[in-house]
């Protein structure tokens, strides 16, 4: 439940990405076994549209005419989106508590990044922080969903089918 959280806290910083990030992870089966991500979320359709609104968010927010992420529109589209991609990684027995994490971790990041983008916009300008706060949300969204598929793995039964074959044992004398 730890990475639904997670995902919200990266989806206030920017609404579209971690959505993008789950739904390439659903599409490819990379997801937590028994999660709870809507099956639509790995349709091919969904990726594409994802990705490509992800990607003009980015550009996007380089803009002087960007509105602040804190209006109303802004806020709700990192609620839904941070509630989804929470639920998507959460259990599938716990994906309404998984959506709320990720939704309440959007909100309260929204807020926090948003006054911190303020702060160093006024000595560094609006790109520079703006990439910056890119790549951060970037790597941060890419290990969140890589460390909940791999602590799913890990939990499994030693006979339980994997993504990824078993790692090699050594052999001792």
């Amino acid at each position: 439940m730890f990475h639904s959280l997670l995902i919200g806290l990266a989806g206030g910083m920017r609404a579209l990405s971690p959505l993008a990030a789950v739904a390439l992870a659903a599409h490819r089966g990379s997801l937590p076994q028994n999660n709870g991500a809507p099956a639509l979320l790995g349709n091919p359709l969904v990726v594409a549209g994802t990705v490509a609104l992800a990607a003009g968010e980015l550009l996007g927010d380089k803009l002087p005419s960007s509105p602040d992420r804190i209006i109303v529109p802004g806020l709700a589209a990192r609620v839904v989106t941070g509630a989804i991609a929470g639920a998507a990684l959460a259990p599938r027995e716990q994906q309404y508590a998984g959506a709320a994490l990720g939704a309440a971790g959007a909100l309260a990041a929204a807020f926090l990044s948003f006054d911190a983008r303020m702060a160093a916009m006024r000595r560094h300008g609006q790109t520079s922080t703006g990439l910056v706060e890119d790549a951060v949300m970037l790597a941060a969204t890419a290990w969140i969903v890589a460390d909940a598929a791999r602590r799913s793995r890990s939990q499994l039964p030693a006979s339980a089918p994997r993504l990824l074959p078993a790692p090699a044992r050594a052999h001792g004398p």
